[in-house]
């Protein structure tokens, strides 16, 4: 019984913290400061969600040959990329920032989303970031036909208003449009060829987009 109690006051201690760190700015915290203290300047740092973590995590050295800084959290929404936009970007002073989000908005992960709200919290990074001298590549969110864990969302549609967003204000404000969506649909407007779930790329996806954000980069630093 005591062991029991033990474990229930551990579990609320844990609910507790996660509640009062909603945006989790404490995941990065450690890297961002030993990064700082090294006095490197990243060429672009990567802000995401799970799809932009797992790529840093499988594919290191890609980060590590082009000076790359991965900054994604699994499960994360706009809202909380927006609020940890200061130290996981911006203090770290990169060239440029590539955005990579908006799915899991979608999806519900942290309440209904609309595409005004994804599209407002997407327009105030990328102001965040041009206020900071640092250029913007706005990414594509990835086709997706089905969310597993939220099959009641419309991922087809809101993702093409989303994306279609993307692309017209890129064009207007000069920020980098990068489209992973043409390059990675199947027939069905899904990620089936790229992905073992239906959201996030495999090996063969995460090498779909690795020259196209190579080229993004490139398009913004010049």
């Amino acid at each position: 019984m005591k062991n029991i109690m033990f474990l229930l006051v551990l579990f609320s201690l844990a609910t507790v913290e996660a509640q009062e760190d909603w945006p989790n700015l404490r995941k990065y915290q450690a890297a961002n400061e030993q990064l700082l203290a090294s006095g490197n300047k990243p060429t672009a740092v990567f802000m995401g969600n799970s799809i932009t973590e797992g790529w840093w995590k499988q594919r290191p050295e890609f980060f590590e040959k082009h000076n790359f800084v991965g900054r994604g959290i699994g499960g994360q929404t706009t809202p909380q990329m927006l609020i940890r936009f200061t130290p996981d970007v911006i203090d770290l002073k990169p060239k440029v920032v590539v955005i990579l989000a908006g799915t899991n908005d979608i999806a519900g992960n942290t309440g209904p989303s609309s595409v005004k709200m994804i599209t407002d919290n997407l327009a105030a990074m990328a102001q965040l970031a041009r206020a900071h001298d640092i250029k913007v590549v706005l990414s594509s969110i990835l086709p997706v036909k089905e969310y597993p864990w939220s099959k009641e969302a419309d991922a087809v549609g809101m993702i093409r208003q989303v994306n279609d967003w993307m692309e017209d204000y890129a064009r207007q404000e000069g920020f980098i449009y990068l489209d992973y969506f043409s390059e990675m649909a199947d027939e069905e407007r899904g990620l089936s060829q790229y992905s073992g779930d239906g959201v996030h790329p495999d090996q063969k996806g995460y090498s779909v987009m690795e020259p196209l954000v190579l080229e993004a980069i490139g398009k913004a630093i010049k």
